[in-house]
Formats: C-alpha cells, structure tokens, sequence
C-alpha cells in the first residue's frame, strides 16, 4: 500500500504540471479580440439615436455595448500582461508589491488610451 502512494504523487505532479499555450494562440485571441471591439463599435455607430424610442430596437445596441466593453477589456487586461511578461524576461523586476501595481496600472491605462485612440 505504500507502493501507491509515490505513485499517485508523480501521477498529481504530472498532471498539475504547467502547460505553455501555443506559439501564436495570443497573437490570435487578440486579433479576436481586436476585431470583436471593432464590430461593437462600428454596430454602435450605425445605430441611429431615433430608434430608441422603440424597446424592441434595443437588444442590439445593448448586446454591442456588453460585448465591445468585455472584449475591449480583456484586450486591454491582455495586452497589459504580455508587456509585463515581457519586463520580467529581460530581467526588469525591480521593487515590491507596490511597484508592480503601479507599473500593471499604467500598463491598462497606456492599453485604454491606445485601444480608444488616445481619448
């Protein structure tokens, strides 16, 4: 019965082992992304401020808003992280807790600007 039990532990290590996505999955969910916000917003703009006396125009512009916000916001939350992945592998980890959170805060609000064309 002891026999088991070293085993079952590689079987859990194994298993929970971290698994790197592939090559180009990020370029890709971006570029979803990317183009997911861009509909939101070009569906938005063709919407025409008259129709909203009528609530059953409103399922469209409302799906464009839910939309176009969380795929601007996960655009913005995955940019951000690609950025601060890439300090971490040039070695650009310097300071505490504090530090992070400042540098991951302007990281979304440089992504936000840029992603709303600097509004």
């Amino acid at each position: 019965m002891s026999e088991a039990a070293p085993n079952f532990e590689s079987l859990l290590r194994e298993a929970l082992s971290p698994v790197e996505p592939p090559e180009g999955m990020a370029l890709r969910l971006e570029a979803t992304l990317q183009s997911i916000t861009e509909l939101a917003a070009d569906e938005l703009q063709e919407w025409e401020l008259s129709a909203m006396r009528d609530p059953r125009n409103w399922a469209r512009p409302a799906v464009a808003v839910v939309a176009g916000s969380a795929a601007g916001a996960a655009l913005v939350l995955l940019r951000a992280r690609r950025r601060a992945h890439a300090d971490v592998s040039r070695g650009g980890i310097a300071g505490g807790a504090r530090d992070t959170a400042e540098r991951a805060l302007k990281d979304v609000g440089r992504e936000t600007r840029r992603l709303f064309g600097g509004r």
